[in-house]
């Protein structure tokens, strides 16, 4: 018998609320859970000619303070490092990048989620 894990199904509902959201605010989205150098990148979007790499992050509590601020340097590197590898996988070393956080609080159920433009920049 499988078990479930809540915590799966709490980032999977939140990265499904993010995907609607960002849908809405004219995004184009062109691939998810994205596994790549040993990384995951959530969400993969256009925001016009931009490719942006979108990191989901949903809290239930404000214990450990925001959802952006819970992305830390080493899982900013991790991203980056996928980020550059899907790039040249598709010929796209070129175009223009960035990375964006999609906070989806989670506190009274209804999921409300809040975007960070150019949350941080690639170490690389």
């Amino acid at each position: 018998m499988e078990r479930r894990d809540p915590r799966r199904a709490r980032g999977r509902a939140a990265e499904d609320a993010a995907a609607r959201f960002l849908v809405r605010q004219g995004y184009e989205l062109e691939a998810r859970n994205v596994w790549l150098c040993g990384a995951e990148i959530d969400l993969v979007a256009r925001d016009g000619d931009v490719i942006v790499f979108v990191e989901v992050r949903s809290r239930s509590n404000r214990r450990f303070g925001t959802p952006a601020e819970t992305v830390r340097a080493r899982k900013i590197a991790r991203i980056a490092r996928a980020a550059h590898a899907y790039l040249a996988l598709h010929g796209l070393t070129r175009a223009p990048a960035r990375f964006d956080v999609v906070g989806v609080d989670m506190t009274s159920g209804a999921p409300i989620c809040s975007l960070v433009r150019s949350a941080f920049e690639s170490p690389f």
